[in-house]
């Protein structure tokens, strides 16, 4: 495990799990953000179903196991200041990542539902080139007609997202807006819709995320 990361707000202090390979010896990392009302452990457990050798896999908690309160398409200062501590703690961990030697062409994100939201917001708003941007059932934060005037470029950066196209949760058409929005961004997407599929992670996603990290350098 490693230490809680220093930021501000209501996730301030919060651990942070991590298996496979120790970040300082590691070459590549992948950070693993939870679910509303899931934990790091239970991410972390994914870790399993995409080995790769010489990567080290972190997974923040959040606070009361939610990153922001309410849904994801809500006004943003509905989930204020949640969101804003969230994404700094994304950042922060990038950060520690990067300090340890790991450059960001070799840092994957991946998230699961409120935690894929997170994961790609943070993307969108800190756009550079990643290992690979993961997004599994979740979409791009705020209410429709948000405006998306991200900055910077995700430069090829593998982004794939995989969601069912009757999710309670991700209406589709976000799904399909944010595909949108990180292709202009400069990434490399690659959109799944899974019909009829439950609120849930499937093999082909797990197959899909590891084929994409088998190609990080």
């Amino acid at each position: 495990m490693t230490k809680a990361l220093t930021l501000e707000g209501p996730h301030a202090g919060q651990r942070v799990l991590a298996s496979g390979t120790e970040l300082g010896q590691a070459s590549s990392a992948l950070i693993m953000i939870h679910g509303r009302g899931a934990s790091a452990d239970d991410i972390l457990g994914l870790a399993g179903y995409l080995p790769r050798p010489g990567m080290a896999y972190l997974a923040p908690q959040a606070a009361s196991g939610q990153w922001y309160p309410n849904r994801f398409i809500a006004p943003l200062a509905s989930n204020e200041p949640w969101l804003s501590s969230a994404l700094s703690l994304v950042g922060a961990l990038v950060a520690h990542v990067e300090a340890s030697g790991i450059p960001a062409e070799r840092i994957a994100l991946l998230g699961f539902s409120q935690g894929a939201c997170l994961a790609l917001e943070f993307a969108a708003r800190n756009a550079r080139r990643y290992g690979g941007v993961f997004g599994l059932s979740g979409g791009l934060i705020g209410p429709d007609g948000t405006p998306r005037d991200y900055e910077g470029s995700l430069d090829g950066t593998p982004v794939f997202l995989g969601c069912s196209d009757v999710d309670f949760h991700i209406p589709i058409a976000r799904v399909h807006e944010s595909a949108e929005v990180l292709a202009k961004l400069g990434g490399a997407v690659d959109k799944r819709i899974y019909p009829g599929m439950d609120h849930t992670i499937n093999e082909d996603e797990l197959a899909a995320v590891q084929a994409i990290l088998a190609q990080i350098p």
